[in-house]
């Protein structure tokens, strides 16, 4: 019956019941208010909430960076006394190789040092031609063209010595080939046990380039 009587009043409502609001059917206006409620609840949620939403993206993005910046971060400093030990272990070996490069006024001493080695393995020493030194980052290379004769385990032995120095030596351009024979020849090969060779090689050192 209440139902039917709402109905009716809603029937009944016309133009001039806005104006007399105070007056009006009460079924405009639960209507009414109803309706401004509405639009308050959508202005609020168009214009204050919904922004918010990309605010709370952003932040959660800054969040998950933050996080993940602190995991690594804790990362390191729970493993801070190995990598510690390791920068140290790694000062050390670059020290050890470090002064395995002479500087400049070892570096004659090192020439004698391989002079002396091929005359030891038993080696005939065509020549001995220090080239010219090339610069690198914190190291110069020193190559040096090296021709000697000798016979295949004398060479063996030359390059054990060179392997036995205290610095470091590398061997490139290494040629080997039978000497030409000359007379005499045939006696000198049956003396020494074996057909006589030449070697040529480039054997670069290394200078560590100090600090001006």
């Amino acid at each position: 019956m209440a139902f039917s009587d709402a109905f009716n009043d809603m029937k009944s409502i016309d133009g001039e019941d806005f104006k007399r609001l105070g007056t009006s059917p009460i079924i405009l206006r639960i209507l009414l208010v109803l309706g401004i409620m509405g639009a308050v609840l959508f202005a609020s949620y168009w214009f204050l909430i919904k922004p918010k939403f990309a605010e709370l993206e952003v932040v959660r993005a800054k969040e998950q960076t933050l996080r993940d910046t602190f995991d690594s971060e804790q990362s390191k400093a729970a493993n801070r006394a190995a990598y510690v030990e390791q920068l140290e272990e790694m000062k050390k070996t670059f020290n050890v190789m470090l002064r395995q490069l002479p500087n400049k006024t070892d570096i004659e001493s090192l020439l004698v040092d391989l002079s002396q080695t091929s005359v030891a393995s038993g080696l005939d020493v065509q020549y001995f031609k220090p080239e010219t030194e090339v610069p690198k980052e914190f190291y110069a290379e020193y190559p040096i063209k090296i021709s000697v004769t000798g016979q295949y385990h004398e060479f063996g032995k030359f390059i054990s010595g060179l392997a036995a120095l205290p610095r470091i030596v590398t061997l490139s351009n290494i040629d080997i080939a039978e000497l030409r024979a000359t007379r005499g020849s045939s006696e000198e090969e049956n003396t020494n046990g074996g057909t006589k060779l030449k070697m040529d090689l480039v054997a670069t050192t290394y200078r560590y380039l100090e600090e001006e």
